[in-house]
C-alpha cells in the first residue's frame, strides 16, 4: 500500500485546505484541491505500471523514450468522486473513463447502510489495468461493490483503488475482500465514528464540492 503522507510534500498543503472549514467554504478551491491530489497520485501510479522502449523522430536526430504500453481505465463513483477523477484524466489523458453512481443507503437505527447503485457506464475491462477512484475510503462498502459490478464488463489484469483520505477500516476491509487490489492512498485517518464518517475526515465530499443535495 502506497501511502502519499509518508513522506512530506506539497500535497500536505492540498490536504490542509481540504480539511480546512474556511477554505471549505470555497467550493471551486475545494474541487481544485481535489484535483490536484488526484494528479499527484496518478503520478505514483504510472511508476508501477509497464512500459515500452519507443523512438521518437525530433527535428535533429532520433531519441529513444520508455512510454506507456497500455493506458489504464479510470473508474470514479458519482459525484464527489468527479474532481478527484479529473486529476487522473489530466495525468492519462488517452485513458478510457468509467462511471459508477453509487451512494449510501438510508442509515438503520444502529447507523447500518447498505450502498445503493444505479448506473454504470464501462468500456470492456478485460485484460486492462483498473484504477478505482472515490476520495473518501470509509467503510470500502461501495468500492466494493463497484468493482464487482465492473466484472461484468471483463477481468481486469490490475486492480489499483485510489483515495484521497481513507480509514483504516476501510483499508482493512478493502484487503480481505479485494486481496489483489493495490492501494495508493493521500493520508491515512484516525478512525470511524458511530455514523461510519472518517474522523477527523473533512466532512462531505459531494457536497463541498457541487452544493448540498437533498
Amino acid at each position: 500500500m502506497f501511502i502519499l503522507t509518508s513522506n512530506n510534500s506539497i500535497a500536505n498543503h492540498f490536504i490542509a485546505e481540504l480539511r480546512d472549514v474556511k477554505i471549505q467554504q470555497d467550493s471551486m478551491r475545494f474541487r481544485k484541491n481535489l484535483e490536484r491530489l488526484g494528479e499527484v497520485l496518478a503520478y505514483e501510479i504510472s511508476k508501477t505500471l509497464s512500459y515500452q522502449s519507443t523512438e521518437i523522430q525530433t527535428p535533429l536526430a532520433i531519441a529513444t523514450s520508455n512510454l506507456l504500453l497500455n493506458q489504464p481505465v479510470l473508474v470514479t463513483i458519482l459525484r464527489a468522486g468527479l474532481p478527484f477523477h479529473q486529476g487522473f484524466v489530466n495525468v492519462f489523458d488517452k485513458a478510457e473513463n468509467a462511471f459508477i453512481g453509487a451512494y449510501r443507503g438510508k442509515h438503520s437505527a444502529d447507523e447500518s447502510f447498505e450502498v445503493e447503485m444505479d448506473y454504470l457506464a464501462s468500456p470492456d475491462l478485460t485484460d486492462k489495468t483498473i484504477i478505482l477512484i472515490d476520495p473518501m475510503l470509509a467503510t470500502g462498502k461501495s468500492l466494493l461493490k463497484s468493482y464487482q459490478a465492473l466484472l461484468k464488463h471483463g477481468k481486469p489484469k490490475k486492480i489499483i483503488i485510489s483515495s484521497a483520505i481513507a480509514a483504516p477500516e476501510g483499508i482493512a476491509f478493502l484487503q480481505e475482500q479485494i486481496p489483489e487490489a493495490e492501494l495508493f492512498i493521500a493520508t491515512v485517518d484516525e478512525c470511524l465514528n458511530e455514523k461510519y464518517y472518517i474522523v477527523p475526515g473533512l466532512g462531505d465530499a459531494g457536497d463541498l464540492a457541487y452544493g448540498l443535495k437533498l
